[in-house]
């Protein structure tokens, strides 16, 4: 009886553990499933905090850009407080003829500069025209030839050329013709003369833009000691004088 009971147990052994092994292994399998599932609801979770991050990021960034956008608009420059720079108005005005005073905020002096400019363009083309006319008319009356007689246009109603007077009307159109021409070559320096002080005159306004010219004016007079290169010792070598300041 107890040889078959040993012997019964003896069998039954490998059968344990052969359960048990699959038990361990079905547990093993059980444990792998429900930590991928908690390692992909972790990932996910992460993955919703990243994305999460990014939108917030995102958000922050499109604010940042609007309000660096904001901060960027220009503000409104103070016209009482600024001041012109002398070498750009100078090469300004050096350019256009204007320019410098538009730059220098001088709007008043445009119609004295570009009235002279007008003034000076209308006589020099004036005296350029008489002056063609009249030089040919005193080619015309110096010649022999009858069919250049562009003269008589100058000639008053009735009047005509004759051998007794035709000298002195030789004379009066060399003289005019060299009026003219000396009218023009002048009307052509004075405009140059009108450009040179549109330049000096934007200059000198941009650079006595910065000129103290407060109500602060005010004499100081006070005693001074007066160098005396003259004297020997060292009481004749210095003077007591006084000293004047203004202030302006």
């Amino acid at each position: 009886m107890k040889k078959g009971l040993l012997f019964y147990l003896f069998a039954l052994l490998p059968l344990t553990c052969l359960a048990q092994q699959e038990d361990l292994a079905v547990m093993d399998s059980v444990a792998k499933a429900d930590a991928r599932i908690l390692l992909g609801d972790t990932l996910t979770a992460a993955d919703a905090k990243i994305l999460s991050g990014d939108s917030l990021a995102t958000a922050d960034d499109s604010t940042s850009v609007v309000l660096r956008k904001k901060g960027r608009k220009k503000e409104k420059r103070d016209w009482n407080t600024w001041k012109p720079n002398p070498q750009r108005a100078l090469w300004l005005a050096l350019v256009i003829p204007g320019a410098g005073q538009i730059y220098n905020r001088k709007f008043w002096k445009l119609p004295i500069i570009y009235g002279g400019f007008m003034g000076c363009i209308y006589a020099l083309t004036w005296n350029n025209m008489m002056y063609k006319d009249y030089s040919q008319a005193y080619l015309d009356i110096m010649d022999d030839d009858p069919a250049t007689a562009s003269y008589n246009k100058f000639l008053h109603l009735g009047r005509t050329i004759t051998p007794d007077n035709e000298d002195r009307y030789k004379e009066i159109f060399r003289t005019r013709k060299d009026k003219y021409r000396r009218w023009r070559d002048m009307s052509f320096f004075v405009m140059l003369g009108v450009y040179a002080i549109s330049v000096i005159d934007a200059y000198v306004d941009a650079e006595l833009s910065v000129f103290d010219i407060s109500k602060d004016l005010s004499l100081k007079v006070e005693p001074t000691i007066i160098p005396n290169h003259g004297g020997g010792s060292l009481l004749d070598s210095q003077s007591l004088g006084l000293s004047c300041k203004l202030n302006f």
